[in-house]
């Protein structure tokens, strides 16, 4: 009972680490500031618009266009403008507080108490006017929160002497001329306008450059297969399943069926054709049962739904709780077991068929008793084969895991003399078992970042996700070591080398780990652990910010500039997309022309944040609605350059173009100088030509 006391109590600790953090953030729903509108008129043709904020006292609200790098500035959004046309943006009645900020180390605006932010507007036709819109900022004190309003003027709000005027006189200017694409300014916001840019000194302009547009055939004509990204996908996919069985091998569930299912087939009958026989379709059963499975899987969820169960928080703090469960049961603290009469049933129907069928019923009961060992084993695979967005993905991985297991059977049927050499059961097996414990441990941390980092919770940040990967892996190694013993643990006489060595890199990987609490790099974790950007105290300087998060934001500011683009549509569950930003990206060549040459635009598909407004586009014949910053970035890659994997590079033009091939995942530094330096090769040219 007291040992089962220690698991629990270890159990809670780790389910609720952090909990004051989150507490802090989302206790009390704090509202720190109060909206509310008002619209004047001169009883002509001009109007102003106010939005006052009242600031509850000890907070603060930032002022608009603060410099990058910094809080979050306060930001006008205008979905529909009708009937009139602005004069000028928002500005406030009062100057705000400067200071220099410590913690950003720049300039700051603030404003506390009661401010409010006006804006002139031209009435064009009073009757038809409607002005929506939403403001967004942020609000600190101690801790800040994000802030929005949406706001709502229309020609109910003039006053008579207005409406009397628009009855007297025609209107002087029609909508489109007021404010160009007026009534499709909500999904110019969300979907990219068409605007004309000027590239270069001789201010040659593209015409009419709508930067969404696909361009999917001129990546063709660059030799880009985006399908070479998706079958290397398949691959490392087919490999984690197939290491995956490997592992499953050596488990106390299955490490013993081995010889007791091989000696059966070859006593079974005096032919050893036959018996071999009986062994290979045994495999062969085994294989379909667990890629039915992957296709069951497939078939509920589909690859689509799959890929979002894997940055959903609910599946991501599930799966977390449920790596955690089998991690205590690995442990000794219980079993985790299918109900009996599920293999009683299985072994009945082998017993009572013959043939074919009897030998399938057998492979059944394997995949039913092994289950206590393979379940994390296949659920993690089946999360990783959801995140790739491949359909045929989880049934891939399941033909690798299922082969790797099956193998042995048909092997020792094929060579029962290998039987002989096989390492007998025994304390070694359970051994195992714990080692996947504390493996599954760690790898369940891994599903709480990705919930944590999509909704931006910040209760695992990436120091407190090292604390606990250094205190893992160093108990992994004492109890290697044999300082450590749990229930079902038989006394360690001697340690034999293998074990030793095991515990060095257990306990060498720990210490390794100790210098990230400061900032440093970690390439070879950089997969599995949160963004640098995570880091409170951080000594590290050489990784590379995206200067936008914001795909229209960022083409502006190309447009303007004159500058080519490097778009990188990664994900916070994304680990190929960690690798590429610890291990390229850092490369002082790479850094260099990624924040000199290039506007870099990161655009995370797994972003929970709500749209303002749901958004519906048309895409295979059918109407999707986006409806979180994710589906918008993700709905971007797919119908510009027809890609759905991350990390996904490709430079294009400021008018949406590509400039060479995209890149995907790929840690040659060299091959990715080439790609950055090719892409801005060809901007050159195309500078050149365009000035002619």
């Amino acid at each position: 009972m007291k040992q089962r006391s220690k698991y629990l109590l270890l159990l809670i600790t780790l389910l609720f680490i952090g909990v004051p953090k989150l507490a802090a953030q989302a206790g009390g729903m704090i509202d720190p500031v109060k909206f509310s509108q008002q619209i004047t008129d001169d009883g002509k043709k001009t109007v102003t618009v106010s939005i006052t904020a009242r600031v509850i006292d000890g907070w603060h609200l930032y002022d608009q266009n603060l410099p990058s790098g910094g809080p979050v500035s306060l930001v006008f959004h205008t979905d529909k403008l009708k009937g009139a046309k602005a004069l000028g943006g928002f500005k406030a009645n009062k100057a705000p507080h400067r200071y220099t900020d410590d913690i950003f180390g720049i300039e700051v605006r603030e404003f506390a108490g009661t401010v409010t932010f006006s804006q002139k507007l031209e009435i064009t036709d009073p009757k038809a006017f409607v002005y929506e819109g939403q403001l967004k900022g942020q609000a600190c004190q101690d801790n800040c929160v994000l802030v929005d309003y949406d706001f709502n003027f229309s020609s109910k709000q003039l006053s008579k002497a207005m409406l009397a005027v628009a009855a007297s006189e025609p209107a002087e200017t029609t909508d489109e001329e007021a404010t160009p694409g007026a009534e499709a300014d909500s999904t110019e916001t969300a979907l990219g306008a068409s605007d004309s840019l000027s590239v270069g000194a001789n201010s040659a302009s593209f015409s009419e450059a709508n930067y969404w547009a696909p361009v999917i055939d001129q990546l063709k004509e660059y030799g880009d297969r985006n399908q070479k990204q998706s079958t290397a996908g398949l691959l490392y996919i087919f490999i984690y399943g197939f290491l995956g069985g490997l592992i499953a091998l050596i488990t106390p569930c299955v490490w013993p069926m081995i010889p007791m299912t091989v000696s059966f087939f070859l006593k079974r009958t005096k032919s050893r054709k036959a018996a071999i026989r009986d062994a290979m379709i045994y495999g062969l059963s085994i294989i379909v049962i667990y890629v039915a499975l992957g296709l069951i899987i497939t078939a509920i969820f589909g690859a689509s739904a799959l890929n979002n169960l894997a940055t959903n928080a609910v599946f991501n703090i599930i799966f977390f709780l449920i790596l955690v469960l089998f991690a205590v049961s690995f442990f000794g603290a219980f079993e985790l077991v299918l109900p009996a009469k599920w293999t009683n049933k299985m072994d009945s129907k082998a017993d009572s068929t013959t043939g074919l069928l009897s030998i399938f019923f057998m492979a059944f009961t394997l995949v039913l008793v092994s289950f206590s060992c393979t379940g994390p084993i296949i659920g993690t695979l089946l999360v990783q084969a959801g995140t790739s967005g491949e359909i045929v993905a989880p049934a891939i991985g399941m033909i690798g895991f299922a082969l790797a297991l099956a193998l042995p059977f048909s092997l020792f049927a094929i060579f029962p003399n290998m039987l002989q050499n096989m390492p007998k059961s025994g304390g070694w097996l359970n051994s195992v078992k714990v080692v996947l414990g504390f493996l599954e441990l760690a790898l369940s941390l891994k599903f709480l970042s990705v919930a944590d980092l999509a909704y931006g919770w910040g209760i695992l940040d990436r120091e407190t996700f090292l604390a606990l990967w250094i205190i893992i892996f160093a108990l992994l190694g004492f109890y290697l070591l044999g300082k450590i013993r749990l229930p079902h643990d038989t006394p360690l006489e001697k340690i034999s080398v293998s074990r030793l060595f095991m515990a060095i890199i257990s306990l060498a990987f720990s210490v390794y780990m100790i210098p990230g609490l400061w900032g440093a790099p970690l390439k070879s974790i950089t997969a599995f652990a949160p963004p640098l950007y995570t880091q409170d105290f951080n000594l590290y300087d050489g990784e590379v910010h995206a200067k936008f998060d914001d795909f229209d934001a960022g083409m502006r500011y190309a447009q303007e500039t004159g500058k080519p683009v490097l778009l990188d549509f990664s994900g916070f569950g994304c680990v190929n997309c960690r690798e590429m930003e610890n291990s390229v990206w850092i490369d002082p060549t790479v850094k260099g022309l990624l924040e000199d040459d290039y506007i870099l635009i990161t655009l995370m598909v797994d972003d929970k944040t709500a749209l303002p407004e749901i958004i519906e586009v048309e895409e295979n014949g059918s109407v999707k609605k986006l409806r979180t910053i994710g589906d918008k970035w993700s709905y971007l890659q797919r119908s510009k350059f027809a890609a759905n994997a991350q990390p996904y590079y490709i430079a294009i033009d400021p008018a949406g173009n590509p400039l060479s091939a995209s890149y995907a995942h790929d840690t040659d530094i060299s091959k990715y100088i080439d790609f950055l330096k090719g892409g801005l090769k060809e901007y050159e040219v195309r500078k050149k030509e365009l000035a002619k």
